[in-house]
């Protein structure tokens, strides 16, 4: 079994934050997978389904972000899993918008969410990072977090979270690599191979001949215009 967990903050005023792209990862992972629906438990919002061959829950924790480990460490000692069957998805400042990394261990870098895991089930737990860029200054980075995404954004937010619903079950049996081929195919999409390539250059390409030089006199050239 796996327990998918998403980091965010709980009530409409937080829902289209970009501190809230975990909330989006596992909410678009039981929609698209027919999962049961939520229901308050552990601190949180939990539901349950399959993905492929295996059983996944999926866990919103409802403390706010800071306290998100209280609700990981409940849920994980109720099913009796271990902190190797816990994944997280969660914001990420220092990837790109669109970006998406695994990462199995390591520290929390500051992200409040992850410190709070940490200290209830240690640091050996997966992560997906999901890029949302940085502001720029890190005096700007509460405010930014805390921000809806934009109009602009939402093109390539929904290829991310339309891969991670693609490649959720890759991920679940632990082919990180197919999971990341499923997010790329959805955000980067390979070009079509069907357009057959010129042959040689383009008409408008190509330098007409120079007309062949004039090696006659100009007597001949009288004299054969009454040939």
């Amino acid at each position: 079994m796996r327990l998918f967990v998403g980091l965010g903050n709980p009530g409409g005023k937080y829902a289209g934050n970009r501190h809230n792209i975990g909330f989006m990862a596992v909410e678009r992972i039981a929609q698209d997978h027919g999962f049961a629906p939520w229901k308050g438990k552990f601190q949180g919002a939990i539901t349950e389904g399959r993905l492929g061959s295996e059983k996944v829950l999926l866990l919103r924790p409802e403390t706010f972000m800071n306290l998100s480990g209280q609700s990981v460490g409940e849920a994980m000692r109720f099913y009796k899993l271990t902190p190797e069957d816990v994944i997280v998805f969660h914001d990420e400042l220092d990837l790109a918008p669109g970006k998406c990394r695994v990462k199995h261990g390591g520290g929390h870098a500051g992200h409040n969410g992850l410190r709070s895991i940490h200290q209830h089930i240690g640091d050996t737990y997966g992560r997906v990072r999901l890029g949302i860029g940085h502001p720029g200054h890190k005096d700007a980075v509460a405010g930014y977090v805390l921000r809806d995404f934009s109009k602009a954004d939402q093109g390539w937010l929904d290829d991310v979270l339309s891969g991670i619903s693609d490649g959720a079950k890759e991920l679940a049996k632990g082919d990180n690599g197919k999971f990341m081929n499923a997010v790329a195919l959805r955000v980067a999409p390979p070009r079509s191979s069907t357009t057959p390539k010129p042959a040689g250059k383009q008409a408008h390409d190509i330098t007409p001949a120079a007309p062949a030089q004039e090696t006659r006199s100009k007597m001949q050239l009288l004299m054969d215009k009454f040939k």
